[in-house]
């Protein structure tokens, strides 16, 4: 069988490192045959990388999409969180199958149209809502589902974002301002809203949410802190985040994400021109630095999910209550205990160490995504684009509720209200 063939709209970090990869390492399987990408410098890479040909590079998607045909199977979209609608739709409409980075958009009604154009045209549109392809989560849901801790009652999920991933990508970055990108809830947590749906395996019929910005604004810079950390900050040896020590220093890796020049020099050149080089109280952010949700589902089960700017590790902890038992579990440490409450036994389990980024869930997704248009079958399917959209409206309805003082949100109604303004 031949490999199938995929475009990439967006070479930026999650197109080349998270899904690209698959390429390269599964030939047999998949080849990128053209990318989009208007920065040069990235398109240049990975069309080196990827030996893709002069004529299929584009600037944009507009270039690649706007074709009277189609030029390959797939279409893999990782622009930013705005630009994620029209070349979706745009894709589905030629006739490509699309695996597209979450979230869909910060527009709930551009997430049920991109649906709805899946259903029409009869297209794969499969959302990177990667923990469902974990060995960690789905080893937790195929325990819930054989019924070994019972009924669940409660699940309580902290996703601890790391403090210095919060001011990287939070404050300084692609995802700090709302209105540019999405809300934190959507972009960072829209996972944690899937994959709570995921294990619960029931429909959330209400959400509450409290959150605020809190730490990273102006009234609490050090004194004479200027607008650059490089400026000469009087408290560079005080602040955690000073952008000179941290990205020339531990945080060095996390400078491929802005430079394509990982020299010291390069750094600091790109520390004095992009918003990375700038103090966090000074910034442009508006997210959230920290915000809690309540979710109840269709039988009275209920959720607490929690999201955390200010913890050491980047990780997800899990509690799962059931009337016959209880899973604990950490992503980081890539464990989980059962305990059985009638033998007083606990079962802990220690999985391999993961393969790939998300705890081996960006080529988990990448494996089946593939099969799935290969051989046309959903019996054993992890996700679908409705489910996506399903979570995606518990990560709005939170938003909502966390605007208007935790004013609790009816699920069903609220999508029938976003139908509506669709279809009219």
């Amino acid at each position: 069988m031949k490999p199938m063939t995929a475009i990439l709209i967006g070479a930026g970090d999650r197109g080349v490192r998270a899904y690209g990869p698959y390429a390269l390492d599964y030939p047999n399987e998949l080849k990128i045959i053209a990318v989009a990408e208007p920065n040069r410098e990235r398109r240049t890479k990975f069309q080196r990388k990827h030996q893709i040909s002069n004529e299929h590079c584009y600037e944009s998607w507009e270039e690649v999409l706007n074709q009277d045909t189609k030029i390959a199977d797939i279409a893999i979209i990782c622009t930013l969180d705005p630009h994620h609608s029209k070349p979706t739709m745009k894709a589905l409409e030629m006739g490509y199958h699309v695996l597209l980075e979450k979230p869909m958009s910060p527009d709930p009604l551009e997430c049920i149209a991109m649906e709805q154009a899946a259903k029409k045209h009869n297209r794969q549109l499969t959302i990177c809502h990667v923990l469902r392809y974990t060995e960690f989560w789905a080893a937790i849901k195929k325990i819930i589902s054989k019924g070994e801790i019972g009924e669940v009652i409660s699940l309580q999920l902290n996703e601890n974002v790391e403090v210095m991933h919060m001011s990287h990508s939070f404050v300084r970055g692609n995802w700090n301002n709302k209105e540019k990108s999405s809300p934190m809830i959507l972009q960072k947590s829209c996972h944690d809203m899937d994959i709570i749906s995921f294990v619960m395996g029931k429909e959330c019929k209400r959400v509450s949410s409290y959150g605020s910005l809190m730490h990273f604004k102006v009234e609490n810079a050090p004194a004479g802190a200027p607008q650059r950390c490089l400026d000469g900050c009087p408290a560079e040896q005080d602040c955690p985040f000073h952008a000179g020590r941290y990205y020339l220093g531990e945080g060095k890796g996390w400078a491929k994400k802005f430079t394509e020049d990982y020299t010291n020099e390069g750094i600091i050149k790109a520390l004095q021109e992009t918003p990375y080089g700038k103090c966090v109280y000074r910034s442009d952010n508006n997210v959230v630095d920290h915000q809690v949700v309540n979710l109840e589902f269709e039988d009275g089960a209920t959720a607490t999910f929690s999201m955390c700017g200010f913890t050491r590790e980047q990780t997800r902890i899990v509690q799962i209550m059931g009337t016959k038992g209880e899973i604990r579990g950490n992503m980081e440490e890539n464990s989980i205990s059962i305990y059985d409450f009638l033998t007083k036994h606990e079962t802990v389990i220690k999985f391999d160490t993961p393969v790939g980024g998300h705890g081996g869930g960006d080529k988990g997704i990448m494996r089946k995504f593939l099969r799935e248009i290969q051989y046309g079958s959903k019996k054993d399917s992890v996700s679908s684009t409705s489910a996506s959209v399903r979570s995606h409206l518990m990560a709005f309805a939170a938003e909502e509720s966390r605007l208007h003082q935790g004013k609790s949100i009816n699920i069903d109604d609220y999508y029938t209200c976003l139908i509506e303004k669709v279809e009219s």
